[in-house]
């Protein structure tokens, strides 16, 4: 088992949805991370990082039934991710996680996790 699926059995899915909801509320103040998202409503966005949370840390497979395996990198390959925008988004994520404020050892697992994707997800230097 994946380290990081005992997550959902330790917060919750209703954690993991405010979690998703911190974390575009920053996406909202960084101006660079905001103009990744076109659209004025982020709502299909928040709703597609929720139910991706949700899989990846345990929870229902609605993410895969929905849109197939998630294949981040290849999702990923139309904006230039590098140093500074992974460094954005991270921020954003793990002040997130800081509002969220799980026991030490989901948040551990969920920081670890979420810096190894933001680190694999650079594709532009």
């Amino acid at each position: 088992m994946n380290p990081f699926q005992s997550i959902y059995e330790l917060i919750g899915e209703d954690q993991i949805r405010l979690l998703t909801r911190y974390f575009y509320e920053e996406v909202r103040q960084i101006p660079d991370l905001r103009k990744l998202y076109p659209d004025e409503d982020l709502a299909p966005a928040e709703r597609r990082l929720f139910l991706f949370l949700l899989q990846v840390f345990g929870g229902p497979q609605t993410y895969y039934e929905e849109r197939g395996h998630p294949r981040l990198r290849m999702r990923h390959l139309d904006w230039q991710i590098g140093p500074e925008m992974r460094d954005h988004w991270l921020n954003a994520m793990l002040t997130a996680l800081d509002r969220l404020g799980p026991e030490q050892n989901a948040k551990e697992l969920m920081a670890g996790y979420f810096i190894k994707v933001a680190n694999h997800m650079i594709n532009h230097e």
